[in-house]
């Protein structure tokens, strides 16, 4: 097999699917939660915030895990490179994007959704390690 081509798995199948799964959970109800709460312009602001966060996540988990095997270990830490650093250039383009074309806005509803699903990636390994530490 030629180390170029992907070694795909099915995205459901993808071991960050769990993660990216509870992101868009966590972003859902704090969108919600703050519609209830705060009016309609923090809840829409919120989920903006939360897409921040959860699209470029997308976009990396995409990238960085196209290739499998250990033939393809170059290709694989090129993968997380590439993936990582379009993820940094895609939240900054969403978020400039967010605060130039979306009024009215609350910033602190954007910044704290942000967050909150940015928070999801540190209990990542508890939802990931579970299925692989298993023999």
């Amino acid at each position: 097999m030629d180390v170029r081509t992907p070694n795909r798995l099915p995205f459901h199948r993808l071991p960050v699917f769990p993660v990216l799964l509870l992101q868009l959970i966590v972003l859902g109800l704090a969108a919600i939660l703050l519609w209830l709460c705060r009016g309609s312009v923090a809840g829409y602001s919120g989920l903006c915030g939360g897409l921040i966060a959860w699209l470029p996540n997308l976009y990396f988990a995409h990238k960085a895990f196209r290739f499998s095997g250990a033939r393809a270990a170059q290709a694989i830490v090129r993968s997380f490179y590439a993936g990582e650093a379009g993820k940094l250039v895609f939240t900054a383009v969403l978020f400039a994007l967010t605060f130039a074309g979306v009024k009215p806005l609350d910033a602190l509803a954007v910044f704290g959704v942000f967050v909150l699903t940015q928070l999801v990636n540190w209990f990542a390994p508890l939802l990931i390690g579970r299925k692989f530490s298993r023999p």
